[in-house]
């Protein structure tokens, strides 16, 4: 009875392996078209406690979705009005000084490079050489032309796509505002009622690492962004704004967003001075130094705390890998994920540790790992008496 209990438990577990495997499948499958579900679930899924207040409050589901969701809308047509002309000038400002790059590149990067490495990289910017090597490998080039020209006509069909998620994003974004509360209801309710203590302490946890990483990551961003912004545009540094914005949007991945920041910010330091100017350098290192300062022992820990528990590396893998396998929707979806796999494996490591492998059939499983209690001295050994020896 006993194995046959084991090999009734192991096809269990094999059908929800195969079943979580034909999932990933599927979305592999559509996800051209889960973005704006997803980015609306999202949404949805953080204005719902604003929500539930105002419910708690007195006010219908349909009033407290529309107040909620009204407020949205506001937030995101303000910054639209404010970021939009801002960011227009700075693109502006960067196409004028393109020339500008192009010169600092091939008059001073490029021969400082060769004088440090021995190589010959102006070789290949000469425009007959390049002529040459074209005329060399015309098949390839031609693939690659053939390659490039099909990927131009079918970017219509993707601006087309993308204009249509634009316009079903906030539709879906209203709807899973008004009937989250129902999702959640629905899904409970298909849960084993054996299995329902323990996936609502599940749930609740994931619950509370989303929650401190889209929300409390989100705000992060955004401050470390307007911080960035405004220090380097302070600094005099012409491409401040661009700058800043960028590095804090990447800022969700460790370190990406600062380093991506200060090379981008020499850069322009470099190409707007014409040369060395140290107190812009020294500016730009200033702000960024005092972001990360903020960000270290202000912000993350105030906003976000520690409750995602995700190692640096791990967060770039669960990215790459996001991307890699899904594109665009998987990384929008890695680090929540990533979080939640992280939740599970956290329960599946203390299921470990009470199980009898672990114990090795010995003792009781609520034994807790901790020091180790001092052993009591042993008594001294008596001598032996006077004319008594060990025996032979």
């Amino acid at each position: 009875m006993d194995g046959q209990a084991e090999i009734a438990r192991f096809l269990q577990q094999l059908k929800w392996i195969v079943l979580g495997l034909v999932g990933l499948w599927v979305v592999w499958l559509l996800a051209p078209i889960l973005t704006p579900f997803v980015f609306g679930a999202l949404l949805g899924w953080m204005g719902d406690p604003l929500v539930d207040r105002l419910e708690r409050a007195g006010r219908s589901r349909n009033v407290a979705v529309a107040l909620v969701f009204g407020l949205m809308t506001l937030l995101l047509v303000l910054a639209l009005l404010i970021l939009v002309p801002m960011l227009e000038r700075q693109v502006r400002t960067l196409v004028e000084s393109l020339p500008a790059y192009r010169d600092w590149f091939v008059q001073t990067a490029v021969p400082w490079l060769e004088a440090r490495t021995g190589l010959e990289l102006m070789v290949w910017l000469d425009p007959e050489r390049l002529v040459q090597w074209v005329r060399e490998h015309w098949q390839q080039a031609g693939g690659f032309a053939t390659a490039v020209f099909g990927y131009i006509s079918r970017s219509g069909f993707a601006m087309v796509a993308w204009v249509v998620n634009l316009v079903l994003l906030p539709i879906l974004t209203y709807y899973f505002l008004r009937d989250w509360d129902l999702l959640v209801e629905r899904v409970a309710a298909l849960v084993p009622r054996d299995h329902l203590d323990t996936v609502t302490r599940l749930a609740r946890e994931s619950n509370d690492v989303l929650a401190a990483f889209l929300r409390g990551q989100f705000v992060v961003m955004l401050a470390l962004g307007a911080i960035y912004a405004i220090g380097l545009q302070l600094s005099g540094l012409k491409l401040g704004l661009l700058i800043g914005m960028v590095a804090g949007l990447i800022s969700f991945i460790p370190y990406l967003g600062a380093t991506t920041g200060i090379v981008l910010a020499v850069v322009a330091a470099l190409v707007q001075a014409q040369g060395l100017d140290t107190r812009l350098l020294v500016l730009v290192g200033v702000v960024f130094t005092v972001g990360q300062l903020l960000e270290s022992y202000v912000l993350t820990p105030r906003i976000v705390g520690d409750k995602i528990g995700l190692h640096p590396v791990a967060v770039i893998f669960a990215v790459m890998a996001g991307g890699q396998l899904f594109g665009f929707l998987g990384m929008l979806i890695a680090l929540p994920a990533a979080a939640v796999i992280n939740v599970l494996l956290r329960f599946a490591a203390e299921r470990y540790r009470q199980s009898g492998l672990y114990m090795g059939g010995q003792g009781s499983p609520s034994i807790v790992l901790g020091p180790f209690p001092e052993r009591a001295p042993e008594p001294p050994q008596q001598p032996p008496a006077r004319g008594q020896g060990p025996e032979a």
